[in-house]
């Protein structure tokens, strides 16, 4: 079973994954800050996206564009005239609510208050600013609402450069700001999140394959990577429930504290953006085919995620409460790739004897792993903080290192220890770590 919300929270806070963003200055809500091993964390997740979806493949490459993006863009997309959501008021306490996010249309969840909600009115979900020294319509400018569109818009520049031919993806990591009414449920609903996203580019005539394709792809990574397949749900939408510029959708939903919720979608945007973008700028965002002599706008599969909230899955996943030898042991059993410390390198104590051996098996294995020396309270405590952060592997250095030059690796999972030479370390853990 997976823990509750306010155990991950805490956990997050008490070990350095999570903060509260401002919290000196009571805390801005929905924002948070990673901390040494959150960071890692969030890091490790983006990577493993970045090395599945573009390293290892020949046919997708990278692009990083700009947070701030002409507001053209968001005319042609149709975020200007139609990314907002509904809201109510309660006209008591006057906080803000999705109506169809609420339990009870004629209750305000915050004060209890029957039928005080105000009659629903859109609500412009993009962060508006200014470009330049004079605040003026004429300057308005947005943050980025999602991370594809400077995908579209860069779809000449990529294809000609990169020189690719079709089927090919573009892939983008990044942040997206949106001004959610009702922001919650940790790092789950924030107003600024980081998005993975892949446009896949095809035929009109080879969408469907490519969607399920790319269906089944999403599903076996998040599986790989250590989520139970009991806790995720997939779903195709139904007719009534797709966007404006999708022929399919299918959500990957995880079981979080709260229920089923989405933590990807994959969508067929069939030729929406590009035929949108090329109306608006004037510039022919066709492709050639050179083997059908055919010109045409190709069709999009997206696969799109939010990188923060695959980390609280993995989180929530990874965590596991038992009981060993009387004590409560927590465990995060995070897949190796994910964990942000690989290492943790302990003396069995903190007398200068040990140090010189210590700072040289740090040295060892710094360059290859993120590693943490630990030398704070008994070596018991050592291994079970290093258990709750989810180091897969701990290096004890003791005495006897001094005389026979070896040390002793336990496992985080099964707690075995071997007893390992010194000069087979890296060999050693090589065999059980991603480099």
């Amino acid at each position: 079973m997976n823990p509750d919300l306010e155990t991950i929270v805490n956990l997050a806070k008490k070990r350095g994954f999570v903060f509260q963003s401002s919290e000196i200055y009571g805390g801005l809500r929905s924002a948070y800050d990673y901390g040494p091993l959150g960071v890692e964390l969030l890091r490790n997740v983006k990577e493993e996206w970045w090395r599945t979806m573009v390293r290892q493949r020949d046919d997708i490459v990278g692009i990083d564009s700009a947070v701030i993006q002409s507001p053209q863009v968001w005319v042609a997309s149709g975020h200007v005239a139609g990314f907002s959501d509904p809201l109510v008021e309660c006209q008591v306490c006057h906080n803000r609510f999705r109506p169809d996010k609420l339990d009870d249309p004629h209750e305000c969840p915050e004060c209890g208050s029957k039928d005080s909600f105000t009659e629903p009115r859109e609500f412009q979900l993009m962060f508006r600013t200014n470009m330049g020294p004079v605040e003026s319509e004429e300057n308005t400018v947005y943050l980025r609402p999602e991370t594809a569109q400077g995908i579209f818009i860069n779809f000449e520049n990529v294809q000609r450069t990169a020189r690719k031919r079709l089927p090919f993806g573009i892939a983008q990591i990044g942040k997206s700001f949106r001004n959610e009414i009702t922001p919650e449920k940790f790092i789950f609903r924030t107003r600024e999140f980081e998005q993975m996203e892949m446009e896949y580019f095809c035929r009109p005539d080879e969408s469907d394959r490519w969607f399920d394709y790319w269906v089944e792809e999403r599903k076996r990574w998040y599986i790989e990577l250590g989520l139970r397949e009991e806790n995720l749900q997939f779903r195709e939408h139904d007719a009534d429930e797709l966007s404006h510029y999708a022929a399919r959708t299918y959500d990957i939903d995880y079981r979080f504290p709260w229920g089923w919720d989405e933590l990807e979608g994959i969508a067929n945007r069939t030729d929406f953006d590009l035929k949108a973008h090329a109306e608006y700028s004037g510039e022919d965002l066709s492709y050639f085919d050179p083997e059908t002599e055919e010109r045409f706008i190709p069709h999009v599969v997206e696969p799109a995620a939010g990188a923060n909230r695959a980390t609280l899955a993995f989180l929530l996943d990874a965590y596991h409460e038992e009981e060993v030898r009387g004590e409560k042991r927590t465990v995060l059993r995070l897949d190796t790739r994910l964990s942000p410390i690989k290492v943790a390198v302990l003396p069995l104590s903190k007398k200068d004897v040990l140090t010189e051996v210590v700072d040289e098996i740090a040295d060892l294995l710094r360059p290859l792993w993120a590693i943490e020396v630990d030398v704070t309270q008994s070596i018991g405590r050592r291994y079970r903080r290093q258990d709750e952060i989810g180091t897969p592997y701990a290096v004890t250095v003791d005495f006897d290192t001094l005389d026979d030059n070896e040390v002793t690796v336990r496992d985080r999972d099964t707690m075995d220890q071997d007893r390992i030479p010194i000069s087979k370390l890296i060999e050693y853990l090589t065999e059980r770590l991603p480099s």
